[in-house]
């Protein structure tokens, strides 16, 4: 019966429209009015959800991330990919992939990559003889690489969902080769594709202007060595990491790019702040939302259920992995992270799978998520960017949907993939 109370309120608050932050909230008060908690012991739990060290580094992460989403870097990460692929048939499908792996690998969000790659390749695309449907197609599922490779803000998500621990350090170092797998393998599609339909080749960009170009992304690109460089080597942590990204790309964007103009910065740091306000707000709200689970034991009645369902660790992945497929096409990502993985930790570890190995499965399931509607955000963005219907692009998306569950399962059940380079690194 608590677990009716407490899931039954927050889906029915959910299903009236209610946004997802505050329907986590207002069922954690009921739940606690259920079981007789008082209302301040949620407070104390809201308050010290938020009052977490770590938790600084999403904000950061953040406004770096906006700073070089809007200050020319992705133009110039488009122009780098060129130079190195853009001259092979469908080579600006091939583009499009690998700008998103750099720019994913900078920004850490796929609404900000499919943005901004998007809105460059994808009008660029379509006046070189691609279909603007498969265009957004590719600009969409490539953008999911943002959220496993570094710096990942759902990794930081995750890594406070599990109570601390498990490492961001860890969680960032795993999600690099999972995330080049998945650009691998959408680039084998995208040269399917170009050969079945003969998309054009691109031209070989000459050598000194190739080299223009590479000095100009260089500078962005830097990011990624300061915040894996710094981790990695120890001078910081992945929050001072995040902070001196910040620094970094201030000083790209109004000293060395100077794309962008003084006055257009505080607009930017008001979306940014919002942006920011409803993660915190959110993860406040799912800490109350946690307590509430742990006091009515129902990640322990939930590990019983998976256990007693079976005990092949394969057998209850696979469960998992469609019980995330559902879920992640219905809620957005973040209060799924936060939300979830306290409840199947128990399970995971109770079958021996390692808290990391689990945490790239999680993001790549709700990746797809992220990509497929009713609640798509990354789909809604792509299409809004590649002004595409909802219709046409699901339909486009269909080879990329099925390439997406090859990698899943590549991640799932080779835990090699997402535990080797940490096992090495770290």
């Amino acid at each position: 019966m608590d677990a009716f109370i407490l899931l039954g309120s927050f889906i029915a608050l959910i299903l009236i429209g209610m946004p997802v932050a505050y329907a986590l909230g207002l069922s954690a008060l009921i739940g606690a009015w259920w079981i007789d908690i008082p209302a301040d012991a949620l407070m104390i739990q809201i308050a010290g959800g938020v009052n977490k060290f770590s938790l600084l580094a999403i904000p950061f992460f953040v406004l770096a991330g906006a700073i070089m989403a809007e200050g020319g870097m992705s133009r110039r990460l488009v122009a780098f990919a060129a130079v190195l692929v853009g001259f092979v048939r469908g080579g600006l499908s091939l583009v499009n992939i690998v700008a998103s792996t750099f720019f994913g690998a900078i920004s850490g969000s796929s609404v900000a990559d499919t943005a901004s790659v998007g809105s460059v390749l994808i009008p660029e695309m379509e006046r070189n003889g691609y279909p603007r449907d498969f265009s957004t197609a590719v600009t969409v599922s490539g953008s999911v690489q943002a959220l496993l490779t570094p710096p990942s803000h759902n990794s930081v998500l995750y890594s406070l969902a599990a109570g601390g621990t498990v490492s961001i350090a860890s969680l960032f170092m795993a999600g690099i080769l999972p995330g080049l797998l998945l650009s691998a393998v959408m680039m084998g599609l995208c040269m399917i594709f170009a050969r079945k339909r003969n998309y054009p080749k691109g031209e070989v960009v000459p050598l000194r202007q190739a080299l223009k170009i590479a000095g100009e992304a260089l500078w962005g690109m830097m990011a990624m060595v300061i915040i894996l460089g710094g981790i990695l080597s120890g001078i910081f942590t992945a929050t001072e990491s995040a902070a001196i990204a910040v620094l970094w790309a201030f000083f790209v964007t109004m000293f060395i790019y100077r794309d962008y103009k003084w006055r257009d910065l505080p607009k930017l740091m008001h979306r940014a702040a919002r942006t920011i306000s409803i993660v915190m707000i959110l993860i406040g709200f799912a800490a109350s939302f946690g307590y509430i689970l742990t006091l009515m034991e129902i990640p322990m009645k939930i590990t019983t259920a998976f256990l007693t369902l079976s005990d092949n660790r394969y057998v209850i992945l696979m469960c998992i992995n469609v019980m995330l497929l559902l879920l992640g096409t219905v809620m957005d990502m973040a209060p799924l992270i936060l939300i979830l993985t306290p409840i199947l930790l128990p399970v995971i570890v109770g079958v021996g799978i390692d808290p990391v190995h689990f945490g790239m499965i999680m993001l790549v399931n709700l990746g797809i998520g992220l990509i497929t509607p009713p609640v798509g955000a990354v789909l809604f963005v792509g299409a809004a960017v590649g002004k595409v219907t909802i219709e046409a692009t699901v339909k486009a998306l269909v080879p990329f949907y099925v390439a997406l569950f090859l990698v899943l399962m590549l991640v799932t059940y080779i835990p090699a993939i997402s535990l080797w380079l940490p096992s090495v690194v770290l």
